[in-house]
């Protein structure tokens, strides 16, 4: 098995709505917001190789909204999707399986590319996973995750066949297996992959950064804040005691991070980029 980081550039979102209740003085420190109060984050995808299998995980929020949509989250930064995996020496045609963790659109909007007026999938020969569940709750969303739906992002993907159900705790292939979590959003995967005796675990939008770690600190975009409250603290534990490595999506600066026991309870331990722990 090989892990490969994909990044695919950097957006922005609200301070205020990515730290939640936690006040502007305090978040400010870990993540400075601009002018308009929005802060920086990365859109980092991670690739997996294990037998004949490319499996990317999420796919970041694409090329093919409008400029106006593009102008609420300012996405910039050279990195793509298609150059990230051409870096480690791959197309968009080797991918063999898609994973999206959810489908929110600064997750899911690289699935579908727009080309020559139409909306196909982005890697041709690949499957892509979600959960019955979360796929339903994408459907018919309630008013106030309506926005990070798009019918563009999802529908092309059931539309071509491409689409496959998993559910909690089932594996796609051995060593690469899922868990749901519903405070972000109704069951949101978590993918796990033992690496070398390892758990490394992409930890979605649950921790969406190494500032998030601490237990208050979480989003206001968050549906059921207090069901995260109880699912990071749960995973913390689990990942302390585990020894797992943690995959952050959205930290503009931190690929992955260890856990360790501090005088406030869990903290931070090592970081850095994801070969730093291969």
């Amino acid at each position: 098995m090989q892990l490969y980081t994909i990044d695919t550039g950097f957006f922005k979102l609200d301070g205020g709505a990515m730290y939640g209740v936690v006040p502007k003085v305090l978040w400010q420190k870990l993540n400075p917001p601009d002018s308009n109060n929005l802060c920086t984050w990365a859109m980092r995808c991670l690739l997996v190789a294990t037998g004949k299998r490319l499996i990317l995980i999420d796919t970041g929020i694409g090329n093919k909204q409008s400029a106006k949509f593009f102008s609420h989250f300012e996405p910039h930064g050279t990195a793509t999707l298609a150059k990230s995996l051409a870096n480690h020496g791959f197309s968009l045609a080797d991918i063999t399986d898609v994973l999206l963790t959810h489908l929110h659109f600064d997750h899911v909007g690289g699935a579908v590319s727009r080309i020559d007026g139409n909306l196909v999938p982005t890697f041709p020969n690949a499957i892509y996973w979600t959960n019955e569940t979360h796929w339903q709750a994408a459907l018919q969303p309630n008013a106030r995750e309506r926005a990070s739906f798009l019918s563009e992002n999802i529908l092309p993907l059931q539309a071509h066949n491409r689409l496959h159900f998993l559910k909690d705790g089932e594996s796609i292939c051995p060593d690469f297996w899922v868990e749901c979590v519903h405070g972000h959003t109704e069951s949101m995967f978590l993918p796990h992959i033992k690496y070398e005796g390892r758990t490394l675990v992409y930890l979605a939008d649950l921790i969406p950064s190494v500032g998030h770690i601490r237990l208050p600190y979480i989003m206001a975009y968050d549906m059921q804040p207090l069901h995260t409250l109880s699912e990071k603290q749960h995973y913390l534990e689990k990942a302390l005691a585990e020894q797992h490595i943690l995959f952050f999506e959205h930290d503009p600066h931190i690929a992955c991070c260890t856990l360790q026991e501090g005088k406030r309870g869990i903290e931070v331990g090592r970081t850095g980029d994801l070969v730093d722990f291969l």
